[in-house]
């Protein structure tokens, strides 16, 4: 699986250094703050709908949600893990130029002290991802026994959210922040969200327990308690998120709603 390994490698950065040349050439009143921040999400993107997809096929194929075994389960987790190394450059670099554009005197080039303001800013999301690379998909690859590529799959489709939360960052950037379409869109990122990042998990818990006749309240006991921590751990900062774009939402509604009452009167 080198050679996958190696391809997701260039295929990531790769694909993000295309994308911020066109939009260079395209929108030539954008900085390069601008250019990152949209090539950032155009790549997390294109990496969402690739594990989504990847996910729907090992979800379907697997009929024994233990046992079955599809190559995609483990090809792809080589694919993808080049794009967490990646994206955390990626957003190290939207980061700088964002602050760079706004003036700041510490930004005037890369240092130690723009790299440490960067993850105290992004911690939560680092620690994400650094947790993933180094802990998580080790174990999908090496340490499963083979087992539980349905599981896998259904892991996957937890990006499923990504593409509209994306979707969001690029109609702010091209000022349609008030359309109806960033209003729909951020109702579906909420659903998503929800459906595939957090209901997921008691999903494949109750799987698990339909496929050993036990109930679900049982299930945690029933797993290993490494599997059990592990799954905690990457549930918790989701919940976080939800919370922190349902406040969100909740501000842009009340904003919009005193919008209105203001022109009314």
């Amino acid at each position: 699986m080198l050679h996958v390994l190696v391809f997701g490698a260039v295929f990531f950065p790769g694909l993000f250094l295309l994308t911020r040349r066109v939009l260079a050439s395209i929108f030539k009143q954008w900085n390069n703050a601008d250019l990152v921040l949209v090539s950032e999400r155009c790549v997390s993107t294109v990496h969402a709908l690739l594990a989504t997809s990847s996910g729907f096929i090992v979800v379907t194929t697997c009929k024994n949600v233990m046992t079955d075994r599809h190559w995609l389960a483990t090809a792809f987790v080589w694919f993808a893990m080049p794009y967490m190394a990646y994206d955390i450059y990626a957003m190290y670099l939207s980061h700088w130029y964002r602050f760079q554009v706004k003036g700041h005197e510490e930004y005037k080039e890369h240092s130690f002290r723009t790299v440490n303001m960067f993850l105290r800013r992004e911690c939560l999301l680092v620690l994400h991802h650094i947790v993933l690379l180094t802990i998580l998909l080790p174990v999908t690859l090496f340490f499963r026994n083979e087992l539980g590529d349905f599981f896998i799959g259904c892991l996957f489709t937890a990006e499923l959210s990504t593409p509209f939360v994306s979707l969001g960052k690029i109609l702010i950037q091209l000022g349609l922040q008030d359309s109806i379409l960033h209003k729909v869109n951020g109702v579906i990122v909420l659903f998503t969200f929800f459906l595939c990042r957090i209901l997921l998990f008691p999903y494949m818990y109750w799987v698990y327990g339909q496929h050993y006749g036990i109930p679900v309240y049982r299930v945690p006991f029933h797993l290993p308690l490494s599997c059990t921590l592990g799954n905690i751990c990457v549930l918790a900062p989701q919940v976080y998120w939800f919370y922190m774009l349902c406040r969100k939402g909740i501000r842009l509604y009340q904003r919009e709603r005193k919008m209105r009452e203001t022109a009314s009167n």
